[in-house]
């Protein structure tokens, strides 16, 4: 089975693309993919998906990259982070 009814959806799909933005927005674009993987997350687990485990990732790597992005900020005082010397 797919994760789809006949009745349309079930948030699999969301789940997925809510964990993938929110591993990937721990490296880049924490900015925009945190609140992305959130929001996903949060329909994944609202449509009651069968991937639950995969949403409650996605939403806690999402508030992660919020608390990265809250860190950085705190230590130096811009929206962006580097490696540098």
């Amino acid at each position: 089975m797919t994760g789809r009814t006949a009745g349309g959806h079930r948030g699999g799909d969301e789940a997925a693309a809510s964990f993938i933005m929110g591993m990937t927005g721990l490296l880049v674009f924490n900015l925009l993919l945190g609140p992305c993987a959130v929001v996903l997350a949060s329909v994944a687990l609202a449509r009651r998906t069968r991937r639950s485990l995969l949403a409650g990732l996605g939403l806690g790597l999402g508030l992660a990259d919020l608390v990265v992005l809250a860190a950085f900020k705190a230590m130096d005082h811009t929206l962006s982070w580097h490696i540098g010397f």
